[in-house]
């Protein structure tokens, strides 16, 4: 038996073996050539990819700010648009994915029912983690004009909770992918109704 806490977003590692076994027949190495990744599973593929991308943009251009290579003068006004454009986004992203794909993928292998399960905890998850990033990134963008200190702390704040969010993302987004594209792989996406 698997200790949940041992699934808990913040300290799982990856996926329990019991729901990789179609991972383990279409590892990695062989989605990008396989005949059965299709226009939704590339489509998928790039979504999780474009928010590697703009999260890691995001969370480097913090570390540039907070080791004072951007000013404050700079530095929000290009950062309020991309945030809000990558927490808009992935709440939107969950949001199909919670009530059109996953479904759907728990109906065409009810096996892996958990593992959706798992993916819909990890949403409400990282929905409680967009909240917090997006009240810690309003109290920063607030302080930018205000004194040091005060600067310092709200920085801290949005610090911490933007790389919980991040951390956390990048391993949902792994596991997500090891569930999903192996099932489309193995069935096709015509075959499971997507």
């Amino acid at each position: 038996m698997i200790d949940p806490a041992a699934l808990a977003l913040e300290t799982r590692t990856g996926l329990p073996e019991e729901l990789r076994y179609l991972a383990a027949l279409y590892p990695r190495e062989v989605w990008s050539g396989h005949a059965n990744l299709g226009m939704t599973a590339r489509f998928w593929l790039e979504r999780h990819d474009a928010f590697r991308d703009l999260g890691g943009r995001i969370g480097a251009g913090l570390v540039d700010f907070r080791e004072e290579r951007i000013e404050a003068s700079a530095f929000g006004p290009w950062l309020a648009p991309r945030l809000q454009r990558f927490l808009n986004d992935l709440h939107g992203h969950h949001q199909i994915e919670d009530y059109q794909y996953f479904p759907v993928f728990t109906a065409a292998e009810p096996r892996l029912a958990r593992g959706f399960e798992l993916l819909d905890g990890d949403h409400q998850t990282i929905h409680h983690w967009i909240e917090a990033v997006a009240e810690t990134a309003t109290g920063f963008l607030r302080s930018l004009d205000g004194d040091r200190d005060a600067l310092r702390r709200a920085s801290d704040a949005y610090a911490t909770s933007s790389e919980t969010m991040l951390a956390g993302l990048m391993r949902h987004l792994a596991d997500e992918e090891d569930l999903i594209i192996p099932l489309i792989l193995d069935r096709t996406e015509d075959g499971i109704g997507i």
